[in-house]
């Protein structure tokens, strides 16, 4: 692109403030944690107290194909007493001996908690947004989630625990995918989404109150749109032969308004659209360099 010599380089955090990105739950489990549908109908048969336990659970695969797959989520519950029902205890003594003999130290060592991910970032309430970790290089947007805390996602994908609906606004929008198309890693030939290198290097536009809520409103959209289209999995919904018209014209809106924050003007093309998303996250850099370096001349004068 034209412009500086600057390279986007992997963050830790946010490059502004917002909500943090992390990886989805991880099992480490062996599978004993996970239910199909019929291992899900016979525990419910003959041991009906799991009911509260068992959680709808998205791996990017079921996120994509609309699968169903449910999981053992015991994030409140006691081991021992857990360990008082036959079929429960079956599948914990799975997960404690799949731990027992990892080569990892620190996996072996939650071997003693077996009814719980070895990974947990689940949030306790509100929703979470959710973006699968890899996606199709022929889709033009990344299809990103909105769910509830109950719903549980693996390491599959990543979360933006608490995520509002206008960050997920900002992201389902074309300059945000732009963005992660010009520096996201691949797999293969496909987006590898990360959290380092595209969601805390990307700059979000600074908004009033009135137009926050405007860009909330046109998320709605899309996810109204999706629902009109409720026979359609998500990796139909946007796969570029099957769009439905009602989806591409609710980002296409959405994409013109998110564009509009950046400049009244808007974008052209991709070029002018990442040439200013470049200088603004040159400018960004910057602006954190001189605030470490003011620190660190007012700690010295202490």
């Amino acid at each position: 692109m034209a412009g500086s010599n600057t390279a986007v380089v992997a963050l830790r955090s946010p490059i502004q403030e917002r909500s943090k990105m992390v990886f989805g739950n991880k099992p480490t489990d062996g599978g004993f944690l996970f239910l199909e549908k019929d291992e899900k109908e016979s525990l419910l048969k003959d041991e009906p107290f799991s009911k509260k336990y068992i959680k709808k659970v998205l791996g990017a695969r079921e996120f994509l194909h609309s699968e169903e797959r449910w999981c053992l989520w015991f994030a409140n519950a006691q081991l021992n007493q857990l360990m008082q029902y036959p079929l429960i205890k079956d599948r914990l003594d799975g997960v404690k001996c799949i731990r027992a003999a990892s080569d990892a130290k620190s996996t072996r060592d939650f071997a003693s908690s077996p009814h719980l991910f070895r990974q947990i970032a689940q949030p306790d309430s509100g929703q979470y947004i959710l973006i699968p970790s890899v996606s199709s290089e022929r889709r033009k947007y990344v299809p990103i989630g909105f769910f509830d805390h109950d719903v549980i996602s693996t390491n599959a994908n990543h979360m933006i625990p608490n995520g509002d609906i206008y960050l997920f606004g900002i992201l389902n929008s074309i300059t945000h995918n732009d963005w992660m198309r010009l520096v996201a890693g691949r797999l293969k030939s496909d987006y590898r989404y990360s959290s380092t290198v595209v969601y805390n290097t990307f700059p979000v536009p600074d908004t009033t109150d009135e137009q926050k809520k405007s860009i909330e409103n046109l998320a709605e959209e899309i996810l109204l749109a999706r629902a009109s289209n409720a026979g359609m999995t998500l990796a139909e919904l946007y796969d570029p032969d099957k769009m439905p018209d009602d989806l591409k014209q609710a980002h296409s809106t959405l994409d013109e308004a998110v564009d509009k924050l950046y400049r009244p003007q808007g974008f052209a093309n991709t070029e002018e659209r990442l040439a200013h998303l470049l200088a603004r996250y040159e400018q960004l850099v910057e602006a954190e360099k001189q605030s470490k370096a003011k620190k660190k001349t007012q700690k010295k004068s202490k």
